[in-house]
């Protein structure tokens, strides 16, 4: 609900991956926020390179509202993509249907010279993604605590998060506006616009 959107792409050697894999480098969501510090280190000595997407507030929310966010991810993923040199990619699709998302994200590449491959639970099945997925996360992390450290405590900034919540409905009420680092297009966001959010 709150902050950009990061998306990230390393690419390694076939060499690598058991390393990777002997570092314990899994999924970011199930680590600690230490553990993704210490393993964000390794994954980026062991790349052979690293791309970052931002996806900033005013972009999400246009998507949001003509309803294309995966559209908006997947062309994020290819100018990831289209920054690497790599035989194969794996994405984790945003999309319901993969194949459907592997198709989106072919159409923003300029040049296709990469096998790509589309599924779901990438960042769980694929430990290279897994490394991505941490790269993404420790950089959104820290896009979080700049928010943090000027306003104060806004929570996790994700609408499952009761503080983060109650955090943009004051806003609003001393304001008559959501943050500017709030995405606006997001529901809870548009029941706060609408009071209709009561947070107990």
């Amino acid at each position: 609900m709150l902050g950009p959107i990061i998306v990230a792409g390393i690419c390694v050697s076939k060499k690598s991956i058991s390393e990777m894999i002997k570092k314990g480098i899994k999924d970011s969501k199930l680590l600690t926020p230490k553990k993704r510090q210490i393993l964000f280190g390794h994954v980026v000595s062991i790349a052979e390179s690293i791309c970052i997407c931002r996806i900033n507030i005013a972009e999400i929310d246009f998507h949001v509202f003509k309803n294309n966010l995966n559209t908006l991810e997947a062309e994020a993923m290819a100018i990831t993509i289209s920054n690497m040199k790599s035989d194969k990619t794996y994405v984790d699709s945003c999309d319901v249907n993969p194949s459907r998302y592997q198709r989106t994200i072919s159409s923003f590449l300029k040049r296709n010279s990469t096998k790509l491959i589309s599924m779901h639970h990438a960042d769980k099945l694929n430990v290279v993604v897994s490394g991505a997925s941490i790269i993404a996360k420790v950089i959104r992390d820290s896009e979080i605590t700049k928010i943090r450290v000027k306003y104060g405590d806004i929570g996790s900034g994700y609408p499952s998060d009761k503080k983060t919540i109650e955090f943009v409905r004051q806003w609003f009420r001393q304001k008559n506006e959501i943050p500017p680092f709030a995405r606006r297009s997001w529901k809870p966001a548009q029941m706060i616009l609408s009071g209709t959010v009561r947070c107990h």
